[in-house]
Formats: structure tokens, C-alpha cells, sequence
């Protein structure tokens, strides 16, 4: 019995490990401010999906998630989710880039704005892409431009396609997984 409750205690004490996230508090102990410098705060920062992030802020302040070009213009037409009244988490949940503005005019052309990028967590399996047709049939011959003597030779740039949408779910699940493994696997061995 003694063994059994040793597993446990060691599943306990395991289990947290295994399932932590990371709550970021935007501008450390400044918070959400005009005077804040998102970028650095962030520079050295990897979000993954399952964190959040901490906004505090003064209520003439916001919190609103938009897309790249309204973070760029610090436009405030197309707002996504907003969030007021001093202190927002925001839970992580996809992959991908997000941004955040504070929607009070002229707050974000202050500097009130965050760009992050976040990254799938760990374990969760990734989909593999197909890489698509051509639209022209499939042909990746070049044509030669009309009034042009040779052929052109076709860029070899090439780009990656997005990462996968992960919801997170998988990774939960797949911890969870691996913790109830190694908690039999931990019961057995010690009842042998």
C-alpha cells in the first residue's frame, strides 16, 4: 500500500511539469502603458500555444487583438476581441502571429501595440502539406516573354507554407496520456 501511495505522490509532483504553461504579463511590472517598448518585451519571448498573456493597464486603456495591416496603420475600424476594465488574460490558442493594439486614440502610435508569434506547443502532432497544383495544368515549363530571343530562368525562391492549425486540445491529451502511462508503469514496477 505504502508503494502505491509513493506512485501517487510521484504522479503529483510530475503531473504539473508536464501540463505547464506560461502566463506572460505584458510590460512586466509596468504592464500595458504608452511608455511601454513592446517589442524588446517581447524579442526574447517564445509564446506557445496553451500560454497567455497578462494585460494590465489604467482604465483609459484597452486591449484589442486586430489583424497585421489595422497593427500597422494602428487603425481601429476592424477591431477583433477587446478587452477593458484594468487587467486581461488571453489565452494562446492557435499558432500564427497575433497582434494587439490599445484601441484609446493615439495610444497605439504611442507604442501601445504587440506583435507576438506563437508556436505549437510540444508534442502536438503536426500535418504534413501537399504542396499545390499548379493552376496553369501542371506544366512548370517557363514560356519565353513574345519579342524575347532566350528563355528566362524561373526564380528558385521558394517559400514555407503556414504551420498547422493546432488547438492545443492534442497536446493536453497527449500529456495526459503519458501521465496515466507513467503512473501505471510506476504502480506496477513497484508492486513487483
Amino acid at each position: 500500500m505504502a508503494n502505491i501511495a509513493s506512485a501517487l505522490l510521484i504522479l503529483l509532483l510530475a503531473a504539473p511539469a508536464a501540463y505547464a504553461a506560461t502566463t506572460y504579463t505584458v510590460g512586466d511590472t509596468n504592464g500595458w502603458t504608452t511608455s511601454g517598448d513592446y517589442t524588446t518585451w517581447a524579442s526574447d519571448k517564445t509564446f506557445t500555444v496553451g500560454d497567455s498573456l497578462l494585460f494590465n493597464y489604467g482604465f483609459s486603456h484597452s486591449v484589442a487583438e486586430v489583424s497585421k495591416g489595422d497593427y500597422d496603420t494602428c487603425s481601429t475600424s476592424n477591431l477583433g476581441k477587446t478587452y477593458t476594465g484594468g487587467s486581461s488574460t488571453i489565452t494562446l490558442s492557435a499558432a500564427g502571429p497575433m497582434y494587439f493594439i490599445c484601441s484609446t486614440a493615439g495610444h497605439c502610435g504611442n507604442g501601445m501595440k504587440l506583435a507576438i508569434t506563437v508556436v505549437a506547443a510540444s508534442g502536438t502532432p503536426s500535418t504534413p502539406t501537399t504542396p499545390a497544383t499548379p493552376s496553369d495544368g501542371g506544366s512548370t515549363t517557363p514560356s519565353t516573354p513574345s519579342g524575347s530571343s532566350s528563355p528566362t530562368t524561373p526564380s528558385t525562391s521558394a517559400t514555407s507554407p503556414p504551420p498547422p492549425y493546432t488547438s492545443g486540445t492534442t497536446s493536453i491529451l497527449y500529456n495526459m496520456m503519458l501521465g496515466v502511462f507513467l503512473v501505471l508503469g510506476t504502480t506496477v514496477s513497484l508492486m513487483c
